[in-house]
């Protein structure tokens, strides 16, 4: 065999033309003011962040004194979160992460119940119903909070633990608004799930109980994951319902104990509730980022059919 000198080949190979630069201009108008869009698109939704946390290293209790960026460093508000026992923000993140991993589980098995309904059974009244789920979500659960005050208060007399001041309650609340929107995207990611899976379980002898829950919860975990991540969020930020259910100061949620550092005018310490705000949202974004290999393929997954 011959040898081959490798080197020498690629010595008298042709080299690769490199291609001509675009103008400025060019560029500019083709990407360039994209990038521009973006880089400001980022500052305005990353400045209130950046201020809210230069507010909490500031002690000085005002916002106006954290106008310069973090020109006092201190932790001192992160330590007084702990120690004022009229303002125990330990029960508090303890109660908002029970209603909202309640909430969250909660909204998932609900919704996925109805999606599965809608998407697999055919029945008098389904497509009226998948509109109904959809035009009653248009109204907030907030427009009705002085029918959900009355109607907490009057259970209260009769079953004071799902009355008002009672975690159960509030959970029972935002479950009772669970579905529609999440219905509706959760049927649409179920029609993606193709009906000769369901005809060869019941071939074997599989009920719809069986299917439902062996099989298809499988297949749409994504879907699941972002109902789940949506409803731990509504949850643990809402403020009107969870401030007119819950009473005591050891029972109330976060969004309605940390105003309580601002609500006072003789009192109002804005670094403690800075600080307060940043230890709350490490929760949901440590969420977010778990599950945000879902997101997308989530919420687009079953725009399909």
């Amino acid at each position: 065999m011959l040898a081959v000198d490798y080197a020498a080949v690629l010595e008298k190979a042709p080299k690769e033309a490199k291609l001509p630069r675009r103008p400025f201009s060019k560029y500019f108008r083709e990407t360039g003011w994209r990038h521009i869009v973006g880089i400001a698109v980022l500052l305005f939704a990353v400045f209130p962040l950046v201020y809210v946390l230069s507010a909490s290293l500031n002690p000085g209790g005002t916002l106006l004194t954290a106008n310069s960026l973090f020109s006092n460093i201190s932790f001192e508000s992160y330590f007084a979160l702990f120690q004022d026992p009229n303002y125990p923000y330990a029960a508090w993140w303890v109660n908002t992460l029970i209603v909202g991993l309640a909430t969250a589980v909660g909204t998932v098995f609900l919704c996925a119940l109805a999606a599965y309904a809608f998407s697999r059974m055919r029945f008098t009244g389904r497509r009226f119903g998948l509109l109904t789920l959809l035009l009653v979500q248009m109204f907030p659960q907030l427009l009705a909070f002085v029918a959900i005050f009355l109607l907490m208060s009057a259970i209260s007399d009769v079953f004071p633990a799902l009355g008002l001041n009672s975690l159960i309650g509030l959970i029972m609340v935002y479950l009772g608004g669970a579905l529609g929107v999440n219905t509706y995207l959760m049927y649409g990611f179920f029609n993606t799930v193709p009906a000769s899976i369901d005809e060869a379980a019941k071939i074997d002898g599989a009920g719809h109980a069986r299917i439902f829950f062996t099989i298809i919860l499988r297949l749409v975990a994504p879907i699941l994951a972002v109902i789940g991540l949506l409803a731990f969020t509504v949850a643990f930020g809402e403020y009107v319902i969870a401030s007119v259910v819950l009473i005591d100061v050891d029972k109330q949620t976060l969004s309605v104990g940390l105003f309580q550092f601002v609500s006072n005018a003789q009192s109002k310490n804005w670094s403690v509730f800075a600080a307060g705000a940043v230890v709350a949202a490490i929760l949901p974004m440590a969420v977010f980022l778990s599950l945000q290999r879902f997101i997308v393929g989530g919420l687009t997954a079953g725009s399909v059919k």
